[in-house]
């Protein structure tokens, strides 16, 4: 999962790297300039880096495209323009796209979520709930009537574990953390649910990353961990959760 290059020669590397070792692909859709958007960026301006960006990843074939996109400062009403105009746009370039929860984004808490799928029920999301225990200074496991209102839409999920006061743990495997990562498990759970439901494919993208999310100490900012080390971790116990889950499931 990533953002297709911008350079044709770079994008054809990538597909054949991506031949070469069997990878399937997500494209990553950042709008309005960066992770955290540019304030001035307009809506239009928005729209152009998704049709952009769509245009890029069609030789690479994605699975789909998880767009972060829309602004946390806009009205609801922009929001809900800009959502719809983005599914049209993937529409015609024959890529599904879903649209992540994430701060600094339109979809930036679950309450503003829930509203905007009210009003556009054919939207799809990527759901990275951590970005929510920041934004709502608390775990999700709070909220999970909003949570399974959202559950239909739910097509990707981000395996990240947030704690109250950040986005990412400094290990999810940590005994200190176990609650948050119980918390983000329950949650992922009613969203399997959800697509098992509906006979939607299953996909999770382990997503501990640098960039600030990682924890340094300070002075030296050497990492508190390797973050390969932990993808690998999530990765695998995101494997055994989901088992468990089926297995959960068949002896119902």
């Amino acid at each position: 999962e990533g953002r297709a290059p911008e350079d044709a020669q770079r994008r054809a590397l990538w597909k054949t790297t991506l031949q070469k070792h069997g990878l399937s692909y997500i494209a990553e859709i950042v709008t309005g300039g960066d992770y955290v958007p540019r304030r001035n960026a307009t809506l239009q301006e928005h729209l152009h880096d998704v049709a952009t960006a769509l245009q890029n990843s069609q030789e690479l074939s994605p699975l789909f495209a998880t767009c972060i996109g829309g602004c946390d400062a806009w009205s609801e009403e922009e929001s809900i323009r800009f959502f719809s105009e983005a599914m049209q746009l993937a529409e015609r370039n024959g890529i599904m796209i879903t649209f992540e929860t994430h701060r600094s984004r339109s979809l930036f808490t679950p309450w503003t979520t829930r509203r905007i799928v009210e009003a556009l029920p054919q939207i799809r999301l990527t759901a990275d709930i951590s970005h929510w225990c920041v934004a709502c200074e608390r775990q999700m496991d709070t909220e999970l009537d909003t949570i399974a209102s959202i559950a239909p839409n739910v097509r990707h999920i981000h395996a990240r574990v947030g704690y109250d006061q950040g986005p990412q743990v400094p290990h999810p495997g940590a005994p200190e953390y176990e609650y948050a990562l119980r918390a983000h498990q329950q949650c992922w759970e009613i969203f399997w649910e959800a697509q098992h439901t509906r006979g939607v494919q299953t996909t999770m993208t382990p997503e501990f990353g640098p960039d600030g999310y990682l924890h340094t100490l300070p002075f030296t900012q050497a990492p508190v961990a390797d973050l390969w080390t932990l993808n690998r971790w999530i990765a695998k116990e995101e494997r055994s959760h989901y088992s468990e889950y089926q297995q959960k499931k068949a002896h119902l």
